[in-house]
């Protein structure tokens, strides 16, 4: 465990910095640059740099989730997980012991894409401001269950909702932008215009990833961050 922990972190650092560099590459240069080509110039450059990028962009996304899934192991989930135990590690607040909330909730971190994805399937997605307030209503109740319900210390809570946050957008990548994005592309070499529907779902779902970028990359620095745990340590290391 102390071997995969660096290796794990690092892979996962330098995958993340691929895929969400390209993600915010797709969404402040390439979107912009692509309205302003016209039929034939897209025809010859969006089946060359689109598969190319997308390629990286996918497997970036993959690898992420893949390493951040073992880190979650090594560091949180190792050691006593069975039912009325208390866990030896970071996982659970002052030695909490381990309950059947502790694994819902652990298991719900993974599952909610599918809350997700069907909310944004819903007649909800087509007002923008209620779908957003039912969105923001379910994290904070999610966070509520692990705080106060699972136990969860604040390292876990916090990097547990990264989690949540990482499933969704590498699930939007691999199963909702990627798929769209082949039908548009062959519509394009193939000198036909793509389906407004595949523009308008990877495009939507593009824009959720972003914006779930910004609290994703929080809960990783936030939960090293000790002051938002309204701990405040002076030079000697002593809570204050």
């Amino acid at each position: 465990m102390d071997l995969l922990h660096p290796i794990f972190k690092w892979l996962h650092i330098f995958a993340g910095v691929m895929w969400i560099g390209l993600l915010y590459f797709f969404n402040f240069v390439n979107g912009a640059f692509a309205g302003t080509m016209d039929a034939n110039t897209k025809k010859n450059v969006v089946p060359e740099l689109m598969p190319r990028a997308l390629y990286w962009f996918r497997w970036g996304a993959a690898w992420t989730w893949i390493t951040g899934l073992v880190l979650l192991y090594v560091i949180f989930w190792h050691g006593s997980l069975s039912m009325g135990e208390s866990a030896g590690n970071y996982m659970f607040e002052n030695g909490a012991n381990v309950t059947m909330w502790s694994h819902l909730l652990i298991a719900f971190t993974f599952l909610a894409v599918f809350v997700y994805d069907l909310l944004y399937k819903s007649p909800l997605a087509g007002n923008v401001r209620v779908v957003t307030i039912v969105a923001f209503l379910l994290i904070a109740g999610t966070e509520y269950l692990m705080i106060h319900c699972g136990q969860f210390s604040y390292r876990a809570f916090n990097i547990h909702i990264g989690a949540m946050f990482g499933t969704m957008m590498a699930f939007n990548v691999w199963f909702r932008i990627w798929p769209a994005q082949q039908r548009i592309i062959t519509a394009i070499k193939n000198g036909d215009a793509p389906d407004g529907s595949d523009i308008a779902l990877a495009g939507l779902r593009s824009k959720h990833n972003t914006y779930m970028s910004v609290p994703l990359l929080w809960t990783m620095i936030n939960e090293h961050t000790v002051v938002y745990n309204g701990k405040l340590f002076d030079c000697s290391g002593l809570i204050l």
